[in-house]
């Protein structure tokens, strides 16, 4: 049975129970899940005595209880062998669309290689104040309120009766301060604060400590998603724009357990589907993009009620659009292990073919290895000489990401320039 502080991994798809199982619960977090699923969150549904994961990765934390849950592409009954590499993947993936940003001074000697995602957010985050408060927190103008010692800003005459009617040495004035009491500071420190309280990775928590004695303490701010969309950063508080934006994912997925106390939930999760979209049209762009032009969900007017809007159809990438040489493709992240597309995939694609005027149309889905399928769509009638033709791609898993991109591109190339699959 997984205890209250344990770590547990899984894969997208897997099932978790409290009642039996390798990776069996605790009724209390069982009960904690089910208390966040009535949220409305995707990530998981409900089963009897337990709950299976839906196609969304990524870390849940409940209290002290990390659940890191992995894709899995493949068909392999080894799962424990399989942890590092999907965790590997997943993180590689992260980082080529921009989820983890670690090129800046700042966070360029991030420890990936031995982090859950959790853990390499707070990472960080930690990175980026660290790097704030050793180049020096920026100071803003504020107004402020209190009694002082001599007349300075404006006096604020009723309140001066109400307070010095005895101490009559004292002023009470509104007057602008310069310090570094503000807004932007509130936000960080509440997320050190935070990370404090629920980081369990131990090579974490004397940096947590320290930074904590280094950072001037704030007061404790409410903090919602209309608090950042007031944030406006300038040329001096630029710099705070990463730590910003992890502290704001950070606060905002932060549900505290306002019943017990002891459940408080944190998730970060990644639907894998845009998450395979998106690899496979970065990929694409970083390597084939300078002889192609490449665009992702490209809108096309599909039909048109009597009143009311157009519908679109909008496929996930399109190679050389309005061209000869247009290409469609569509990403599907599930291991179709020789099974045929679904019949809803393959009208989907005939679509494409049509309204696009495409050279040629096809799936993408993750594979064990590289390889494609050509297929044709039926005739409507004896008179049709051109028949459309729709391939399936299956695109091997590869260890390394920057070699993995590579091979994906040249492939689908290879693929585009091949006569025979028209």
């Amino acid at each position: 049975m997984i205890k209250a502080s344990e770590h547990i991994t899984v894969f997208e798809h897997e099932t978790i129970r409290f009642d039996k199982g390798e990776k069996r619960i605790t009724r209390e977090l069982y009960e904690a899940l089910q208390l966040y699923y009535g949220k409305g969150v995707p990530y998981f549904r409900l089963c009897y005595n337990g709950i299976q994961f839906c196609e969304y990765v990524g870390v849940i934390q409940v209290g002290k209880t990390v659940i890191e849950i992995l894709p899995k592409a493949d068909k392999n009954p080894n799962l424990g062998q399989d942890e590092q590499k999907w965790r590997d993947v997943l993180i590689g993936m992260l980082r080529v669309i921009g989820v983890f940003d670690i090129h800046s001074t700042s966070n360029s000697h991030l420890n990936i290689k031995s982090n859950t995602i959790l853990d390499l957010y707070f990472e960080l985050f930690l990175k980026e104040v660290e790097f704030l408060v050793h180049s020096g927190l920026v100071k803003q103008y504020r107004k402020k309120q209190g009694n002082l010692t001599a007349l300075k800003g404006s006096l604020q005459f009723g309140k001066h009766i109400q307070h010095n009617l005895v101490h009559k040495e004292n002023f009470y004035v509104s007057h602008n301060t310069y310090d570094v009491d503000h807004l932007l500071h509130f936000i960080l420190y509440k997320t050190i604060c935070l990370i404090k309280q629920i980081n369990t990775n131990v090579s974490l928590q004397s940096r947590i400590g320290s930074l904590l004695l280094n950072f001037p303490e704030m007061p404790d701010v409410k903090v919602t998603e209309s608090t950042f969309d007031k944030l406006v950063f300038n040329r001096k508080t630029q710099k705070y724009q990463n730590a910003v934006e992890i502290a704001k994912l950070l606060l905002l997925k932060y549900h505290p357990d306002i019943s017990k106390g002891q459940n408080n939930v944190l998730a970060l999760m990644f639907d894998m589907n845009v998450l395979w979209e998106r690899f496979v049209y970065v990929s694409l762009r970083k390597v084939i993009g300078r002889e192609n032009t490449i665009t992702s969900q490209t809108t096309k007017s599909f039909w048109k009620p009597q009143n009311g809007n157009y519908s679109s159809i909008r496929p996930d990438i399109v190679i050389n659009y309005d061209s000869e040489q247009c290409v469609v493709l569509d990403t599907k992240w599930k291991n179709l292990g020789g099974t045929k597309p679904s019949p809803d995939d393959l009208r989907q694609m005939y679509v494409y073919h049509e309204y696009f005027k495409a050279k040629k149309v096809a799936l993408v889905y993750p594979s064990n290895m590289f390889n494609s399928i050509g297929g044709v769509f039926s005739r409507l009638n004896d008179k049709e000489t051109f028949e459309k033709s729709c391939s399936v791609i299956g695109v091997g898993v590869g260890d390394n990401i920057t070699i993995w991109q590579e091979e994906i591109a040249k492939y689908i190339k290879n693929w585009m320039d091949d006569k025979s699959n028209n």
